[in-house]
């Protein structure tokens, strides 16, 4: 996949604020940066689009392997921030840039 525009970048990456932890063990230290790519079709697979928009947790759990780095794999228990924050990601890539765009400040 290539990139057409500055405007939407298929990378995002954003800093955890509490710990990542799977199966009693800490997957991801507090403070660390994980990077959220552009879903495509593939990683969509077999998920709701609606759900996704609206933070579903499990929608959201279910493409957080497909698309970070490092994995959060399914299962892992993230602080409700952190989880904010990365279904803002996730978002932020499935709104079209009219919808941005109607949102935006015009400078």
């Amino acid at each position: 996949m290539t990139e057409t525009s500055t405007d939407t970048p298929l990378m995002r990456e954003f800093t955890t604020d509490f710990p990542i932890m799977l199966g009693g063990k800490e997957l991801v230290p507090a403070g660390t940066k994980v990077s959220v790519r552009k879903p495509g079709s593939g990683e969509l697979r077999g998920l709701k689009l609606t759900e996704l928009i609206q933070l579903d947790v499990a929608s959201l759990e279910a493409l957080a392997p497909r698309i970070t780095m490092p994995i959060i794999y399914k299962g892992a228990v993230l602080d409700p921030s952190d989880l904010m924050q990365f279904g803002g990601e996730v978002m932020d890539f499935l709104l079209p840039k009219s919808a941005k765009d109607a949102v935006s400040p015009q400078a």
